[in-house]
């Protein structure tokens, strides 16, 4: 039986780059629950970001989200920066900014590419070692284009239940979107905003939010109207990566993600295609839709020479041995790949970036130990996000900073239907607001060594009937799921998104 719960294994992003507190602290949540007021830090600063020196306005702090009774029940966190001298919010767009997970706080896209201040990685796919980390001014920001609003959902960052409030109130494709909408509506309400371009920015599981919350913001009469949304690192129907037994389909999605990786630690023959990436990718494509899928649903039906000539090519793309591929009935589970293709070398390849490379400690495992380029980045994202709270935005807060892993019992039901034996698909969601909405348009960005929410899933998701392709823009860039720690890849990414957000 199909079941939905595998998704945190596919999906989460960075799962557990940092380890989560079991226990928050019950106190605070009982006193505010009693009464106590919402903390709340104000502060100013300036930043040269696109040729413009911007000043403006931090609000960082809780905001309480009410029961059915009227009464406080979560407190969701979150970091505004508002540009002073706009007077006009017509004309001001705001983005709201979310990461994934499910579980993760805001902290990778707040320090990574558009706050005004990010963390300096080493040049490279390498590890970030240990403190002190470089905190730079950063001058990708899009504050010089839009305000911005990053916010850590309940059980993410310093965001909690209240009280004795169930956190299955919270944690679910449904419910987890109910409470960000409050809170965007709060928002709008408490900065007289209502007026303003909206835009939401979402990455990994943000995805899937962003298309839960268009549902949620656009699917009754009180509709809150989005202009834009971002998809950073796509995962919107669950099933085109998903290398589960029975699932056929996902290693369609992964297969171009396969190749792209093996490409980089040059495993195949490049001068079949000329050394031409492109070509090579878009061959992987063909193969993947054409011949590859056709042969795997087949199964013992199509015929020993079919299934022999397509286990060669897989190996020639991919750059495993025919001998593995055709062993492995040519189902290649992600975490088998990671471990083969570099297995020669003693190393594992990252699953969030295929760039990465891990030193293993036996040369004959089936999967790898952990994943390299999550470790290889999140000890730099949490010293940098909490260095930067108490110094720069004075923000007081002893209690643990959950960076990820915090959430565990994820309702994965998002079926109108309340079906459960299916994997979650929100992009009918979103092709049902760009029909519904005529001003909505959709940015993808998609990194091609990406093996976490990899690029043809994005693009077969996105090629099906209704969504507006005029209204569809998608990017790639030379890194992996979090492009941005590739410095290219983030100049390329931040000037993309304020294109998009200009109406270019």
């Amino acid at each position: 039986m199909i079941k939905r719960i595998f998704a945190v294994a596919i999906l989460s992003i960075m799962t557990g780059c940092a380890a989560a507190e079991d226990e928050r602290n019950t106190e605070d949540k009982a006193s505010a629950s009693a009464g106590a007021q919402p903390r709340i830090y104000k502060s100013q600063g300036r930043v040269t970001a696109n040729g413009k020196t911007i000043r403006y306005r931090v609000i960082a702090g809780e905001t309480y989200i009410n029961n059915d009774d009227g009464e406080p029940a979560a407190s969701i966190f979150s970091t505004s920066y508002i540009a002073e001298g706009y007077s006009d919010p017509a004309t001001r767009p705001v983005a709201f900014i979310f990461n994934g997970g499910p579980g993760s706080a805001s902290l990778w896209l707040h320090m990574g590419v558009f706050g005004p201040k990010r963390v300096d990685l080493p040049d490279g796919p390498d590890d970030d070692g240990a403190a002190p980390y470089d905190i730079i001014a950063n001058p990708e920001t899009i504050l010089d284009v839009a305000d911005m609003v990053f916010i850590d959902p309940v059980g993410t960052g310093w965001s909690d239940t209240l009280g004795d409030t169930d956190t299955d109130d919270y944690w679910g494709v449904k419910q987890d979107a109910k409470s960000v909408r409050e809170f965007i509506r709060r928002w709008l309400v408490e900065h007289k905003r209502w007026n303003s371009p909206k835009y939401l920015m979402g990455e990994s599981y943000g995805t899937t939010r962003s298309g839960a919350l268009l549902q949620a913001l656009e699917g009754g009469w009180t509709d809150i109207a989005m202009n834009g949304v971002v998809l950073i690192s796509s995962v919107l129907n669950f099933g085109l990566d998903a290398t589960d037994a029975g699932n056929d389909v996902g290693y369609i999605g992964l297969m171009p993600s396969y190749a792209a990786t093996a490409w980089y630690h040059d495993r195949v023959d490049k001068s079949q295609w000329g050394g031409d990436f492109d070509r090579f990718l878009n061959e992987a494509r063909a193969f993947a839709t054409d011949e590859y899928i056709p042969v795997l649903l087949k199964g013992q039906l199509a015929s020993r020479e079919a299934r022999s000539a397509v286990a060669a090519k897989l190996a020639a793309f991919t750059g495993l041995s025919p001998a593995y591929v055709e062993r492995s009935n040519m189902r290649i589970p992600l975490r088998r790949f990671m471990r083969e293709l570099l297995r020669d070398k003693g190393v594992s390849v990252g699953r969030l970036d295929s760039r990465f490379t891990g030193v293993e400690a036996d040369g004959v495992s089936e999967n790898p130990e952990y994943d390299p380029s999550a470790y290889g980045i999140d000890a730099a994202y949490t010293a940098a996000m909490l260095d930067y709270f108490s110094r720069d935005l004075g923000v007081e807060i002893a209690e643990p900073y959950v960076t990820l892993g915090g959430v565990r019992g994820w309702n994965w039901d998002a079926d109108d239907g309340g079906g459960e034996n299916s994997y979650v698909n929100v992009a009918p969601w979103i092709e049902r607001a760009m029909r519904q909405n005529r001003s909505l348009r959709v940015f993808a960005a998609n990194g091609y060594y990406d093996l976490a929410t990899p690029f043809f899933g994005t693009e077969l998701t996105l090629a099906q009937p209704g969504f507006d392709r005029d209204r569809l823009t998608i990017t790639y860039y030379e890194a992996g799921h979090m492009m941005y720690i590739h410095e290219p890849s983030l100049k390329a990414l931040a000037a993309d998104v304020r294109a998009f957000i200009g109406g270019q």
